[in-house]
């Protein structure tokens, strides 16, 4: 069988995705990568685990809105810097 082109690829890809979503519901296939994204910050507040379940978990949620409002930042610098040239 002859490689596929890119494009044949994305599309190889894309029915693929569509194919998944039809039969599961995303939120259930993504729940082990969200909860390993979200454990990235509750280690991040206590390393240790000493702070309680629930201030653990306040001080992540405010770890992950500074990350993405960070995200957003540089995204919105570098706009303007590729504006500028």
């Amino acid at each position: 069988m002859a490689a596929l082109t890119p494009a044949q690829r994305t599309l190889r890809a894309r029915i693929a995705a569509h194919a998944m979503h039809s039969k599961h519901d995303s939120r259930d296939t993504s729940a082990p990568g969200r909860a390993a994204f979200m454990a990235r910050f509750e280690a991040e507040v206590d390393p240790d685990r000493t702070l309680p379940e629930a201030e653990r978990a306040r001080r992540a949620g405010h770890a992950r809105k500074a990350y993405f409002t960070r995200l957003s930042f540089e995204s919105a610098k570098a706009r303007r810097k590729g504006d500028a040239a």
